[in-house]
This record gives C-alpha cells, sequence and structure tokens, in this order.
C-alpha cells in the first residue's frame, strides 16, 4: 500500500538531506543545542557557587563573632585597617568588583560580550567573593546575595564563552535572577526581580529563560542545603482591621528611611558636594573612618556586626530587642556601603527593615509581633530597592508568611511611593550609571563609593 504522504503535496516527506539540515540547526554542533547546554551547565555551576559561598559567607561571620567576644576591644583596630587594605586591593586590581554586583549586571546588558572582560569577568567575581568574604571576616555590615548576582552572572557568560555561542544580556539577567533565587531559597523572588530591577526590556524568551535557569539552581542548592525557609517558618498573620492602620504607617516609616538611605547612597556616589569629593580624593582614608563608624557601633552595641540576620530572625519570631537597633545598623549599613569595598545590601537591609518593625511594635503593641516586623521590613526593602514586588514575595517566601501577602502588598506600594518623593532615582539604576562610565575602561583606579 503506498505511503498516503506521497500523494500529499503538503506533507514533505523525510529525506536524507531534510536528517542532515535538522540536526545542523537542532543537533548537538547547533547553536541553538550549545546555547541550551551553555545555561544548563550555567544554572547547575551558580547553584553550586551559590551554595559553597552562602557557607563560606555564614562561616566568616561565626568566625568574626567568636574574635569579637573575645577580644571585645579589638576590632576598633581591626576594623578600620581591614576597611582600608580591602578597599586599597579593590581599587589597585578588581575596581569593577567594588559594591554590591547588582549594578554591574545592569550596566553588563549594553554590551555582554565586553562585559566578560570586566564588569562580570572571572577574574572580577573572584576578587569579589573573596573580598566579600573578608569584609565579612571584620564585622562589615554587608551582605553576600548581591555579589552572588555579580558571580552568577559570570558563570554564565563563561559557560557560553567555552561553548562558543553568543552571549545575550538576557543570559546575564538569567544568571542574576537564579543567583538571588539560590542566595535565598526564593524562586519567585529571583523571577520578579528580574523583571523589576535587572531587565530594562523584559520579553517573552528572556521570562522563559529566567525561569529555566531560576529552577535548576534552585534544585540544586536545595539538593545541597535541604529545602530550608531563610527566616524560619513564621507563618505571620494580622486581622484585617489592623492592617489597614498598620500597612499605610510601615509604608510610610519605611518608604522614608529606605528613600533616606538610597539618596545618601547615591549622593556619596554621584554627587558632586564637599564630602563626596573629599572621599574620591582620599579613598583609603575615608575607607578607614568609615571602618571606624562600624567598629564603634559594633563594639558599642554588640549587635550591628555583619548581616544582622540573627537580630533579625530574633525580632521576627519576636525576642524583645533595643529601639536603638534599626538606627545603629542604619548606620552601620550605610558606612559599610559608602566605603567602597565589595559587598552587598540586601541582607543588611533586611535587619534594618526588621528594626525598623520593631519600632513600629510600640505603637501597635496588641498587633502579633512578627507581623509588625514583616511589615517594617517589607517597607524599608522596598524603599531601598524601589522593588515592591520582589520585597513582599522575598518575606513572603523567606518566612513563610504567605497568610500577610495582602498588608505585604499594600505596605510595599505605599514605601515604594514615598521612597520616590525621598529619591527620584531607583538606587541600583543610578548606581550602574557609575559602572556604565567605567566598562569602556575598566583598568585600574577610579570609582565612586556605592554598593
Amino acid at each position: 500500500m503506498a505511503d498516503p504522504r506521497s500523494d500529499n503535496p503538503g506533507i514533505r516527506k523525510w529525506t536524507p538531506a531534510r536528517y542532515r539540515a535538522l540536526l545542523r540547526a537542532q543537533g548537538p554542533k547547533s547553536v541553538h543545542f550549545r546555547t541550551r547546554l551553555a545555561i544548563l551547565i550555567g544554572a547547575v555551576a551558580v547553584g553550586l557557587a551559590a551554595t559553597v559561598f552562602a557557607q563560606a559567607a555564614d562561616l566568616a561571620g561565626e568566625m568574626f563573632g567568636h574574635f569579637a567576644a573575645r577580644w571585645r576591644w579589638a576590632p576598633l583596630v581591626v576594623t578600620p585597617l581591614l576597611f582600608a587594605a580591602l578597599v586599597w586591593i579593590t581599587r589597585r586590581f578588581v575596581p569593577l568588583a567594588r559594591g554590591s554586583g547588582i549594578p554591574q549586571v545592569m550596566a553588563a546588558q549594553a554590551d555582554p560580550d565586553q562585559a566578560t572582560q570586566g564588569l562580570v569577568s572571572i577574574r572580577t567575581v573572584i576578587g569579589k567573593a573573596g573580598l566579600t568574604l573578608a569584609a565579612v571576616l571584620g564585622g562589615a555590615s554587608v551582605g553576600r546575595e548581591g555579589p552572588t548576582v555579580q558571580i552568577a552572572a559570570a558563570i554564565m557568560g563563561l559557560t557560553h564563552r567555552i561553548l562558543g555561542v553568543p552571549l545575550r544580556g538576557a543570559v546575564l539577567i538569567a544568571g542574576g535572577a537564579a543567583g538571588v533565587a539560590a542566595a535565598f531559597n526564593t524562586p519567585l523572588a529571583g523571577l520578579l526581580f528580574a523583571i523589576e530591577e535587572l531587565a530594562s526590556a523584559y520579553e517573552q524568551k528572556v521570562t522563559l529563560l529566567v525561569i529555566a535557569a531560576i529552577a535548576i539552581a534552585g534544585m540544586v542548592a536545595q539538593s545541597v542545603q535541604g529545602d530550608y525557609v531563610y527566616f524560619g517558618l513564621i507563618g505571620a498573620h494580622m486581622p484585617i482591621v489592623t492592617a489597614l492602620i498598620a500597612a499605610p504607617v510601615a509604608g510610610i516609616v519605611g518608604g522614608l528611611a529606605g528613600g533616606g538611605f538610597a539618596r545618601l547612597m547615591l549622593m556619596m556616589a554621584t554627587g558632586t558636594n564637599r564630602v563626596t569629593r573629599w572621599s574620591k580624593q582620599r579613598p583609603i582614608l575615608f575607607a578607614a573612618l568609615c571602618g571606624c563608624v562600624v567598629a564603634g557601633l559594633g563594639v558599642g552595641t554588640g549587635l550591628t556586626w555583619g548581616t544582622g540576620y540573627g537580630a533579625a530572625r530574633a525580632m521576627i519570631v519576636g525576642v524583645d530587642a533595643p529601639l536603638w537597633f534599626g538606627p545603629a545598623k542604619f548606620l552601620a549599613t550605610l558606612a559599610t556601603a559608602v566605603a567602597g569595598l565589595p559587598g552587598g545590601i540586601f541582607a543588611p537591609s533586611l535587619a534594618v527593615g526588621a528594626g525598623v518593625g520593631n519600632l513600629l511594635r510600640s505603637i501597635f503593641p496588641d498587633s502579633p509581633a512578627s507581623a509588625i516586623v514583616i511589615l517594617g521590613m517589607v517597607g524599608y526593602f522596598a524603599g531601598v530597592v524601589r522593588a515592591p514586588l520582589t520585597a513582599v514575595i522575598i518575606l513572603s517566601e523567606t518566612t513563610a508568611s504567605r497568610g500577610l501577602m495582602l498588608p505585604m502588598f499594600a505596605t510595599a506600594f505605599i514605601a515604594d511611593g514615598v521612597s520616590q518623593l525621598v529619591c527620584r532615582e531607583k538606587l541600583y539604576h543610578g548606581l550602574s550609571r557609575t559602572f556604565a562610565m567605567a566598562h569602556s575602561s575598566p583598568a585600574r583606579g577610579g570609582g565612586s563609593p556605592e554598593d
């Protein structure tokens, strides 16, 4: 019996030539196949790298904690000297490693291929990782999440170079988003952060790429670290009547404080005032002075060192904390961020937000303490980064408080609006311009203090 397809001109025969054409387009040697393989390998590597970096940062924080407990006054000397040394090393050898890492990835999208030689080069991120760990080891108020974004983007760039496939800005977005997801174990937050912050023009292809990278990196990180919740299973909730009052208050206070932080950061990074000019003329001395501020606060309070994770979690679960923690951690984080050494502000900002929520507890004494603290974290974080959806999803996923979603959304959007009144430009977007200017000449020196 004859093949019916032979009588139908609309159906093409599968000839050897067609098979060869299909192999060229989709086979193992094709660009399409190698691109997918590069993303797969890169996502696995991102998950592993994020896990190793997280464990190393936690170990460094514990080591400093033991050091500060045994020799209480030593950080008054060690921390300022370390700040000065780290800024000198950064400016001398890896100037594009300074600060968070998120602005670098945003700037790298303009020219991804060139960025693999500078902004997201392996040399830059190796220096970034080592110097960030050194900063944590010295008690600096830094987080590991921002550096993880830059490291993840560099890994994606490396896998594409090794397999010889074109590198697009979307790949860097996927890598950065996967880094956020793996660092916090928050896949949805990684996706939303890519949409709100990393991607200036979001397309369906980018969405699928980000989802794939996040899923793979997240599964790898979970397989190594276990299925954990960053701040623990809090499950906070709040009556709707209380939320109608608490959410606007948390949004206004968090927006004012977060917007103030962002404005001060941008002023020091891109401003032309006398203090900014002096800090750029004497960066090493300025870093040492910032280290003195961090050391003084740390020695005086014993609570403002490092990421602030322990203090934030204690406040979330309802432990009473001194009212001055929020303002003190704010100053320690600002002093660390403007000093110009590598390190992020994600985790420290969540700790400051917990301090804001702790202040609000006195206004709402009859409300669930954990819910008020979480609203303070959402409000302040949204005020700093101006990414309200990311703020809500991060706190929802890191505390398992999905019953608090509606108050969190209200708080985040109010905080975002209030923050705009204080600081018009988004923090990471403003800081990315300093790297865009340095992108064409990423050699030594230069650079402004930023996150």
